[in-house]
């Protein structure tokens, strides 16, 4: 039997007088050392190159047989080489890295034995072309650097845990960070690595010790700086959001796209109807630690531009692989290098904050998927949207700064998912509601995420304690956000059972009750007009049997011993004034309908008995501190 032997890429069989067959790598590599250009005929040549096994020692002897007019004939091809190789260690696909680092090494050390005796500028003009050295060095170097850093940083899984980074909190890089940041072209060039390493190197034993780049971030107050931190942050943000909108239009791409999924879904009883999320979790954490540590950063958040459409692709674009996953990729070079836009009067004006609510909106659709597909990552996601929406409150009020926010809504059997091409324009904490009304009425499930609907009622309360503390009178649609928390009550009564086996759904229960208390207390301090009162008292009498039902099960629980007594006697105070309502209503309607012998009153018959009684409504007036000391419990 033959036996097949591998030598200096050869293939060949030691019983056969057949002319030796070579790998493809070394073919490429002969390719290289031709005159002509290898990328001429064969556009994906170099990404081919750096997806195969490198071979050292056919490439570094190749290297040193070449004589001095080959050297010539050659150059530009060996200064491509070098030049994509250096391209490709800031490829995601980990398989390029390794070759393209170990073809870097195999140039060195060819082009080093070849001019043994020759200066450095002509292993410099080999390598790279002197004419353009300095500029590529330059570049290349500061980006090597960067990604070293990077992979330094994430070495470990718990980045705490990195003992190599104590070398980084002594001897500091957080000033050439700053540099690149407030520079416009390195900040195209390195802005993105250098947001999300000084993202990780804040985070760094942050709770253990002082942390030197938390203490720098915190007071730093030159605005190019920040502004250059921004808009990495808007940049990549905004080309997630991109992909998203493309990558849902292709799967909306016509009719027979529709027919398709109708008939796979007959058959697939739990066809997945969202898209498949993944999400920039460096990126999204950077923009936390900026709005978290530094107060200067928040006006970052609300300066605005004109909104601009990002070019969908280059002329020539690169697949990506399979281990690319949406949105992790940095904002293309041509957007990071471009800080004018163009100043267009009929351009919709945006900004930080409005880019990262359409983000959030997005990822917030996707915690129904399965453990495999991320659900479990994304909940961390949509928790650090959530603290980041918490620091924002001030500015999210001005009536001068309105804007129009289309947020992405996850397409459900009750509703079509339409896109509202006559959103009018309004103060931005509208679009901060109008995403957690989003949330509240879409994610009720049987896998239910506790955590995120605290930290959704916790944003809600904060935006009204706000606005009763500035006496702000919003014009928002509140009967949408009354309604979503009933239904929210109906849904946690329907599960009981299956809920308290994992979950405290008394505090949360607590909290949304708490909700309607500073409705019912302080809304005169808020609301907008004296309608908003009755249409507050109607939505909690036209459900009154949520309310009803909630009081019976909470006072069941509580007045049994058992592991939930104490937090149902909570809800069972915090329901008086609910109740009041109700039990002062609802037999002044009951005695209005059988006089007038009406079966069912309308709405507007409803309100106008509560325009009429609402004044002896016996109410009690919870204190802020004691709604506070509720909602202080989520951390």
């Amino acid at each position: 039997m033959s036996q097949v032997e591998k030598k200096a890429g050869l293939l060949r069989r030691t019983s056969s007088s057949k002319k030796p067959l070579k790998e493809k790598v070394v073919l490429m590599y002969d390719e290289i050392f031709a005159k002509e250009d290898p990328s001429k005929n064969n556009p994906r040549f170099w990404d081919e190159l750096f997806l195969m096994k490198v071979n050292l020692e056919y490439l570094e002897s190749k290297l040193e047989s070449v004589d001095g007019e080959e050297v010539q004939r050659i150059q530009d091809n060996i200064n491509s080489l070098f030049h994509h190789c250096v391209q490709a260690l800031g490829e995601e696909h980990q398989i390029k890295v390794v070759n393209a680092l170990q073809t870097l090494c195999a140039l060195f050390r060819g082009v080093h034995q070849k001019n043994k005796s020759a200066s450095g500028f002509d292993i410099i003009n080999m390598l790279m072309g002197f004419d353009k050295a300095e500029q590529r060095m330059k570049v290349h170097l500061k980006s090597l650097c960067l990604k070293l850093l990077l992979c330094l940083v994430t070495v470990t899984d718990n980045i705490s845990q990195n003992t190599i980074l104590e070398y980084v909190m002594i001897n500091s890089i957080f000033e050439a960070i700053l540099q690149i940041l407030s520079d416009v072209s390195s900040r195209g060039q390195h802005g993105y690595d250098a947001v999300v390493l000084l993202a990780l190197l804040v985070n760094y034993r942050k709770y253990e010790s002082v942390n030197p780049y938390i203490v720098k971030l915190s007071i730093v107050d030159d605005e190019p700086t920040l502004d250059g931190m921004g808009m990495v942050v808007h940049q990549a943000l905004t080309e997630y959001n991109r992909q998203y909108k493309d990558k849902e239009e292709e799967n909306q791409g016509g009719f027979f796209s529709t027919l398709t999924t109708m008939v796979g879904n007959m058959f697939i009883a739990d066809a997945d109807e969202k898209l498949s999320v993944q999400t920039n979790e460096a990126i999204l954490l950077a923009l936390y630690e900026a709005v978290h540590l530094n107060r200067n950063f928040i006006t970052v958040l609300a300066q605005s531009h004109p909104e601009i459409e990002i070019a969908a692709s280059p002329t020539t674009p690169t697949p990506t692989t399979p281990t690319t996953p949406l949105g992790t990729t940095p904002p293309s070079l041509d957007m990071m290098n471009n800080p004018e836009l163009p100043l267009d009067p009929n351009l919709q004006t945006s900004n930080l904050l409005i880019t990262f609510l359409k983000y959030a909106s997005i990822v917030m659709q996707d915690t129904k998927g399965k453990p495999h597909q991320g659900a479990r990552l994304n909940s961390n996601v949509i928790k650090m949207c959530a603290l980041i929406l918490t620091y924002a409150d001030a500015f999210l009020h001005d009536d001068n700064m309105n804007f129009r926010v289309n947020l992405h809504k996850m397409p459900m059997r009750h509703r079509k998912k339409a896109v509202d091409k006559n959103i009018p324009s309004r103060p931005l904490v509208c679009a901060v509601l109008d995403l957690m009304v989003e949330f509240i009425v879409t994610h009720m499930m049987k896998d239910f995420p506790m955590d995120l609907y605290l930290r959704c009622v916790q944003i809600i309360h904060k935006l009204l304690c706000y606005q009763k503390k500035c006496r702000i009178r919003l014009h928002y649609t509140w009967r949408e956000l009354w309604s979503a928390l009933i239904n929210l009550l109906k849904f946690l009564l329907s599960n009981e059972t299956s809920l308290l086996a994992k979950h405290n759904i008394f505090h949360l229960s607590l909290l949304v009750v708490n909700l309607f208390n500073m409705f019912i207390t302080y809304g005169d301090t808020f609301l907008p007009t004296s309608n908003s009162y009755d249409e507050l008292y109607y939505e909690i009498v036209r459900m009154h049997q949520v309310f009803d039902n909630l009081y019976c099960m909470v006072l069941r629980v509580s007045t049994n011993t058992g592991q939930w007594k104490e937090a149902a006697s909570k809800v069972t105070h915090a329901l008086i004034n609910v109740r009041a309502i109700i039990n002062h209503f609802n037999p002044k309607i009951e005695s209005y309908a059988a006089v007038n012998h009406i079966s069912q009153l309308s709405e507007e018959q409803v309100r106008s008995i509560s325009l009429n009684v609402r004044k002896n409504v016996s109410l009690n007036t919870l204190s802020q501190d004691v709604l506070l000391k509720e909602f202080s419990t989520i951390s």
